[in-house]
């Protein structure tokens, strides 16, 4: 069975994220989207746990479903934890995981000694002071069917390869433990490219997922699998980097990532590897040290040259969002009426936004949107995109049309495309 599965979102239970992070109201997202699988997020928050039980119900193995909802979305068990620490150097160290669960029952005995280890209800996504290499064994001792994943493994402040608290190997971050260790997230700065660049990875399995703090924002990043619906059959394909069965993953074009070049958004500075170099990492305008982004990092750890793809690479798909899209053709902001009306019309039309982007061919578009829509569905598939980095915590700007093509009218304008 072919799917598409998100397995890092949060719930309203974590900091900055949206009061509509509640599973009815992401499973139902998730069907606009085309998703039919997601992560539940945030199991380890007492309360959020509380309702994880109340409102779901077992479906396949390991999967769940809302009650009520049997032929609907499925969840996997799914939190995100973190750990600041030191080790041996006595560097500070930030770094998050994201960790797969087989059942309530093993989510109780993670909760129940972590609970121990630090406070659960602070945050959906706790913080622990102990090595992240400890997670891995108090996880795996709860069940040897988990798996831990290293989480947006290049943003520069929290994760395993971060430029600011993160480490140079997964040797170095989880010694004895990294056998454990089959999968790492690539976050949105960073995509599969980039990491086939470091050949320590080779056996490392990339998947992607939307980090989502809104339920818009679901599916930004994703992964296509074609096996079983079944927790045991998808860790399986993750673990085994099974191409027949882990077919691809879907990503934002890192550009637009917001860690994806170097910079300082409060002094407009924004630079390439080669111009933060070129400056000794110290910016021009404040003369403090600059932020670091992915690219960066990457350049600093990789062994291959740009443009390299392992043999066994499993392939990417780079998107943006539909509502994006519409927002440039109508040349208004992506939270304006006429988008979320154009946006609503086409899933209903067009069954849902993946199958908008990705399946449908020219001829059914243009039943479902107008043409400048269409043309710039078209030019995101072909990856013709203009994109100005993200940094610093800035998100990137895309540009699908340059100032030759011509705008087209929002709805509200024109009544021809208010037929559409």
């Amino acid at each position: 069975m072919r799917f598409i599965a998100d397995f890092h979102i949060h719930s309203r239970y974590s900091r900055a994220t949206s009061k509509e992070m509640r599973l009815e109201v992401v499973a139902r997202f998730a069907t606009l989207k085309g998703i039919q699988l997601l992560g539940t997020g945030d199991f380890t928050h007492p309360t959020y746990f509380l309702e994880i039980k109340s409102q779901l119900v077992p479906a396949e193995n390991g999967l769940y479903t809302l009650k009520g909802d049997k032929n609907g979305t499925r969840f996997i068990l799914t939190t995100e934890v973190s750990n600041i620490f030191s080790q041996k150097d006595k560097r500070n160290r930030r770094v998050h995981t994201l960790i797969f669960v087989p059942s309530i029952q093993v989510v109780e005995k993670i909760n129940e000694r972590l609970s121990r280890m630090g406070k659960l209800g602070s945050d959906g996504r706790p913080i622990f002071g102990f090595p992240v290499k400890d997670l891995v064994k108090v996880v795996l001792d709860c069940s040897p069917d988990c798996l831990l994943v290293p989480a947006h493994a290049w943003t520069p402040w929290f994760s395993v390869f971060g430029a600011n608290s993160g480490f140079d190997s997964l040797d170095e971050c989880f010694g004895e433990q990294k056998r454990f260790i089959a999968a790492i997230e690539t976050g949105l700065s960073s995509d599969p490219g980039m990491n086939w660049r470091i050949s320590a990875l080779d056996r490392i399995t990339l998947i992607s997922n939307s980090d989502a703090h809104s339920p818009e924002k679901i599916g930004r990043e994703a992964n296509c699998f074609d096996c079983d619906l079944d927790y045991a059959a998808i860790i399986s394909a993750i673990k085994r980097k099974d191409p027949k069965k882990f077919l691809f993953t879907i990503e934002f074009f890192p550009e637009e990532g917001k860690y994806h070049f170097d910079g300082h958004r409060n002094c407009n500075v924004l630079f390439s590897p080669k111009e933060t170099k070129a400056h000794k990492g110290i910016c021009p305008v404040c003369g403090r040290k600059l932020t670091v982004g992915v690219m960066s990092r990457v350049e600093e750890l990789a062994d291959r040259n740009e443009g390299y793809k392992p043999a066994d690479a499993i392939p990417a798909v780079h998107l943006i969002p539909l509502r994006e899209i519409i927002a440039e053709a109508l040349g208004v902001g992506v939270e304006s009426v006429s988008v979320e009306r154009e946006y609503f019309k086409m899933v209903e039309k067009g069954a849902s936004e993946f199958k908008i982007l990705m399946d449908l061919p020219l001829e059914e578009l243009m039943r479902c949107a107008s043409p400048r829509v269409a043309e710039g569905i078209m030019r995101v598939r072909e990856e013709r995109v203009k994109i100005v980095p993200g940094y610093d915590g800035v998100f990137g700007k895309i540009q699908i049309f340059d100032s030759s093509d011509k705008k087209e009218e929002s709805p509200k304008e024109s009544k021809q495309l208010s037929l559409f």
